[in-house]
């Protein structure tokens, strides 16, 4: 498929979502969750509780087919009763069984709950982007999609045919992705950013040609005439959006390609320049080092040590959390 910005930033995140277990609920409960290190996101299969944050700020009410994207590193509780005294994740995971978990009394509620993670070096990317929280109305056009793999969901964890954790895995990641979309769908919703850009008709194509062939020698005439604009209402129209201009965002796609690959293949840096369209050496590390604050041989040196330090340890399974 052609180029596509919202798909080449999940790529260069390397980003994966899980599907980490639900959810069952009923009578008056709350739980206090720790501040999470991962990105979760919850879907409400049904029933209603209020979302407190640990900002203090007015609590969000879930319902049923609501769907809450959460970046955040701050406590919440989970609640159906606000004024009901918590209960930790902790003491609720220790009764955990078949990747559920159980509070209170009664089926009454139930949520599915996954993780997205992403490649450290380029989380700053999605949650420079993002605001902390992200809550989809059920009932919103948007949530269409959304309320259709909460339901595949449920049926692959009620029929447990063969693959159904393959495709949980990628139904979550699936639902991962079509939460950025219903947000980047309303108006407004999203600032200055490559985030901005993408959800702009007619800018993604502009981001498409330079995501595609990051390597070419770009104009700025060239680039507006792909957005269908003047060169002067193309710049000041890139910018309010981007937040940089054109060549300024080029140049800070180019040093995330060279990043990523230094990191994954300890790619040559002559050569890397060369593909990135830099005349030299020098040239390339010295934008190199302007963006990211280190020379490009100090990150392949460093990956290079992680790597070979990290041996074959072995992680030990997680427990699953909602």
């Amino acid at each position: 498929m052609p180029s596509e910005p919202l798909s080449d930033m999940l790529k260069l995140l390397d980003a994966k979502s899980v599907l980490t277990g639900a959810l069952i609920a009923g009578g008056a409960w709350s739980i206090c969750f720790p501040p999470p290190e991962k990105i979760k996101f919850w879907g409400i299969v049904k029933g209603c509780c209020w979302l407190q944050t640990g900002d203090e700020g007015a609590p969000i009410k879930l319902q049923t087919g609501d769907v809450l994207l959460m970046l955040r590193p701050a406590p919440m509780m989970l609640a159906s009763d606000l004024g009901v005294a918590s209960v930790s994740l902790g003491e609720v995971l220790s009764q955990q069984i078949d990747e559920v978990s159980r509070i209170g009394d009664g089926e009454d509620f139930m949520l599915i709950g996954g993780t997205a993670v992403l490649d450290p070096s380029g989380r700053s990317l999605l949650f420079d982007a993002l605001p902390p929280i992200i809550h989809i109305d059920g009932g919103a056009p948007q949530a269409e999609p959304l309320r259709w793999i909460l339901d595949q969901l449920i049926r692959e964890r009620a029929n447990r045919l063969p693959g159904a954790g393959a495709a949980s895995t990628q139904l979550a990641h699936l639902m991962f992705i079509h939460i950025l979309r219903a947000h980047l769908q309303r108006q407004g919703s999203t600032g200055p950013g490559w985030l901005r850009l993408a959800s702009d008709r007619r800018l993604a194509p502009v981001l498409a040609l330079m995501h595609e062939q990051p390597g070419k020698d770009w104009r700025l005439p060239e680039l507006a005439k792909a957005a269908g604009m003047s060169r002067a209402t193309f710049a000041l129209h890139f910018k309010a959006a981007a937040g940089v201009g054109p060549l300024g965002y080029l140049t800070e796609w180019r040093m995330r390609l060279a990043e990523r690959a230094l990191r994954q293949n300890g790619a040559s840096i002559a050569k890397l320049a060369e593909s990135l369209g830099y005349a030299s050496e020098s040239a390339f590390s010295h934008a190199f080092k302007r963006v990211t604050g280190r020379a490009p041989k100090w990150v392949r040196r460093e990956e290079g040590s992680l790597y070979h330090g990290a041996g074959r340890a072995l992680t030990a399974p997680c427990a699953f959390t909602p």
